[in-house]
């Protein structure tokens, strides 16, 4: 169910759903950015580096989170636009294989000048299937005001 700013509450807790982050997610990332890094790409490179196997790129996991909070449905036609990203850190990597979710608390809430929107700050992490915080940060967003009846 689509929630509107006045649905927000500080201190409000969500949960994306998970998923596994797959060869196909990497390999479709490097090709849409551009980003070939043996890091990412190359099993033969990266079984000399101190992760030992190669990692998912960090924008491919934040776009994952992205898609995650977007199936949960909260956001579903009442997010305006994301605004900023503030304090976002990549924390651990993440592997092909592993499942990753999405957490968020609602930080702040502000009115704006315009009636029918106002601005949610939501502290966001990233788990995977151990439990372990592999990205955080702060997403600002401007989300739709309940229409008016």
């Amino acid at each position: 169910m689509p929630m509107y700013f006045e649905d927000f509450q500080v201190g409000q807790r969500f949960t994306t759903p998970a998923r596994t982050v797959t060869e196909a997610d990497v390999v479709n990332f490097a090709g849409v950015s551009g980003d070939y890094n043996p890091i990412h790409t190359d099993a033969e490179f990266a079984k000399n580096t101190p992760f030992g196997q190669r990692i998912a790129h960090g924008l491919l996991v934040l776009s994952m989170l992205t898609g995650l909070r977007q199936r949960s449905g909260h956001f579903e036609g009442t997010i305006i636009a994301w605004m900023e990203i503030r304090n976002y850190k990549f924390l651990k990597p993440v592997f092909i294989g592993d499942t990753v979710r999405g957490e968020s608390e609602i930080l702040e809430k502000h009115e704006t000048s315009k009636p029918d929107r106002g601005v949610v700050v939501q502290r966001v992490r990233v788990l995977n299937q151990r439990d372990e915080v592999v990205q955080e940060g702060e997403f600002v967003t401007l989300v739709r005001r309940k229409p008016q009846e």
